[in-house]
């Protein structure tokens, strides 16, 4: 018999979110087991899914299935695809409304057409992840019928799983004993049973659609966070102990060859006779560059930064380190303290260097994202204000966005603002900014974190949540 585990009724979710933490909780007994793998099936399963897998510290991947409706009532499912052809369906609903076999061919040719493209879509030429011999935990935002889940089951079961665990957050309890009396899983584990059962969504507060780009981004930002948190550690602890010697002997800047892999010094023109200088590092195929604007006190050798930094370059994107005041303000700065409130300044200064990357042969072309860091995240907003056809996305860590002032309502590019969750005097500003700005906008909370992100695994959070945004804006 398939062992059946909920907690009955139960308090309703806030968003698909909040019910894959909820889920994850009651899954908990496969935390770090090897080999084990989350499978959500899109879009809506992908959310939870995600909170799932982060969780128990396993690989997250889609399972792409579509539910055949009925004609005229295609709420009502009379059955379901799967990849790999599988095929399931609902007898009682073919049955009782007398749905025709040329019918149902017609709608599974639509939907295998629809499924082609999703699988495009979120696979982008990536192949499925192995299934043979591995526990997978098969997610979705719900069960009513069955019937998408069904398919998917027995897609997977056909590539030979050690174990196959089916998880939603709420189900109708019906279709729960039912898959538990045809041992369609190993196991099935819900959270909340309703009883009456209406509906999925009637567990939801916020039960809105999940969007492509949504999925894109939480399995990118999956595979980020997995891949990058012992590598961030230890370029962030290689950065530290390296020492940067140029030709001239100076222990404070490097210069690298062209094309051997490493960073370039780098002089960017801002003005005046000004002349700044960066480290440029571009990997092969870059699909954009991202251009660090830095905090108050701070420099283009900040450990904190190079380990984003270096996060990013995994993902396929190029980056520039940039020092935004001369050694001679550094020096007034560190005396005086007032430069580095001069958002003014700064923002002029990320501006010449975002047009020296449009020219620049390694980085012409490239679309342009802008990373700041405390002060440095106004500067990089109201630098992103003054060129809005040349930036295509924005991301402060632990900023001050609030600083940019009367440039946020002109800010275009989409703009990710992520703050530490015990950073409680610049929650509010960035609260205050992210209500200002009129673009595409997110403000992400990471909890446990201080303003330095100085906790163990919140930089690498930072890192992830940074990646996943670029990739998804800059094209």
């Amino acid at each position: 018999m398939v062992p059946f585990s909920s907690a009955g009724e139960g308090p309703r979710f806030r968003d698909r979110r909040h019910a894959g933490q909820r889920l994850a909780a009651r899954l908990r007994v496969y935390a770090g087991r090897p080999g084990l793998l989350v499978l959500a099936l899109p879009r809506g399963g992908v959310p939870v899914g995600y909170e799932v897998a982060r969780a128990l510290g396993a690989p997250l991947d889609v399972f792409l299935v579509r539910k055949l409706g009925v004609p005229g009532h295609e709420e009502l499912a009379m059955g379901a695809i799967a990849s790999g052809g599988v095929r399931v369906l609902n007898d009682h609903v073919v049955r009782q409304l007398r749905v025709p076999p040329e019918v149902i061919g017609r709608v599974a040719e639509a939907e295998g057409r629809e499924l082609a493209r999703r699988e495009e879509a979120y696979r982008a030429g990536r192949p499925a992840p192995r299934v043979e011999g591995r526990d997978v935990i098969l997610v979705d935002d719900g069960l009513a019928t069955g019937a998408t889940m069904r398919a998917a089951a027995a897609a997977i079961r056909a590539q030979r799983p050690r174990r196959l665990i089916v998880a939603v957050p709420v189900a109708a309890r019906e279709t729960c004993l039912d898959f538990r009396a045809a041992n369609e899983c190993d196991e099935i584990v819900c959270d909340v049973t309703p009883d009456p059962f209406y509906a999925v969504g009637m567990a939801y507060d916020d039960f809105g659609q999940t969007t492509d780009d949504e999925v894109r981004e939480l399995l990118a930002l999956s595979a980020a966070e997995r891949a990058g948190a012992a590598a961030v550690d230890r370029e962030a602890e290689d950065a530290d102990r390296a020492e940067w010697v140029g030709d001239d002997g100076d222990p404070s800047t490097r210069d690298a060859a062209e094309g051997t892999g490493g960073d370039r010094l780098v002089r960017v023109p801002a003005g005046r006779g000004i002349s700044l200088e960066g480290s440029l590092e571009v990997p092969p195929l870059a699909r954009g560059v991202v251009l660090f604007a830095h905090g108050s006190g701070s420099s283009r050798h900040s450990a904190r930064n190079r380990a984003v930094a270096a996060e990013l370059r995994r993902a396929g994107l190029g980056t520039l380190l940039m020092d935004l005041l001369t050694a001679e303000e550094e020096r007034a700065e560190a005396r005086t303290g007032h430069l580095r409130f001069d958002i003014g300044l700064l923002a002029d200064r990320l501006a010449a260097a975002i047009d020296w990357l449009g020219s620049d042969r390694a980085t012409r072309g490239l679309p342009i994202g802008l990373f700041g860091a405390s002060t440095g995240g106004g500067a990089a907003l109201a630098a992103a204000a003054r060129r809005p056809d040349a930036v295509g996305a924005v991301v402060s860590r632990g900023g001050r966005p609030d600083l940019a002032g009367d440039a946020l309502p002109h800010v275009r590019a989409p703009t990710l603002l992520i703050v530490g969750g015990r950073d409680e005097p610049v929650i509010p500003l960035n609260e205050q900014a992210h209500a200002a700005l009129a673009c595409e906008k997110r403000l992400e909370i990471v909890p446990g974190a201080t303003h330095l992100f100085e906790e163990p695994g919140t930089l690498e959070r930072v890192a992830a949540l940074a990646s996943a945004w670029f990739v998804r804006h800059l094209r």
